[in-house]
């Protein structure tokens, strides 16, 4: 027997460590993950997938039922395959969602989540300011050591060698976006405005 595991077993492993990150339990840990970096990949991928059933966007945003939620990707191609694998027939609310792989230059309009890899303070700017001229309600996620100072509402962190975020209700409010106070109990740290 190979090494693959089953759909339905992979999605009760999700399952599974999606409920104990929201809980605050530690699944990520250096001794554990032989390749750090491709499993802190799989944890982001899962948070931002479920980031999405705790944000509220405003009426209309997301057009009608059966219109996609879009995820848009910059420059993280590893966690994009990897999100398209979690999100596949899946939905949030009645809207399907999909995942669309942008580089740093492309114009990131029409995604409802913008997660923006690496830890390169000036791509993320550069990528945020981008959206600036017609802001649509969108909920930016970063990773970089700055995030939320660049305007990100949720930026992910290795807090004590777990997977952890903090956010900034000054860049929701900014985006049009509101977070659930669920997601907010859990957050690493809560900002009111970008720290």
């Amino acid at each position: 027997m190979s090494g693959e595991r089953a759909p339905g077993r992979r999605r009760t492993v999700l399952g599974l460590a999606i409920g104990a990150l929201l809980a605050g339990v530690p699944v990520l840990t250096r001794a554990q993950a032989g390749t750090t970096t491709s499993l802190e990949r799989k944890v982001k991928a899962a948070f931002l997938y479920k980031f999405l059933g705790y944000t509220d966007f405003p009426p209309g945003a997301l057009g009608e039922a059966g219109a996609p939620l879009v995820i848009g990707v910059v420059d993280a191609d590893e966690l994009a395959a990897e999100l398209t694998r979690i999100v596949s027939g899946r939905t949030v609310g009645a809207h399907p969602i999909t995942v669309r792989v942008l580089r740093e230059q492309d114009a990131p309009g029409g995604v409802h989540l913008l997660f923006v890899g690496g830890a390169d303070a000036l791509k993320v700017r550069n990528v945020l300011r981008s959206l600036a001229p017609a802001p649509a309600p969108v909920l930016l996620v970063t990773e970089a050591e700055d995030g939320l100072r660049q305007g990100s509402v949720i930026n992910f962190r290795i807090v004590e060698e777990r997977v952890r975020f903090d956010v900034s209700l000054g860049a929701a409010e900014k985006n049009s976006v509101k977070l659930s106070s669920r997601l907010l109990t859990v957050a690493n740290q809560v900002y009111k405005a970008a720290p």
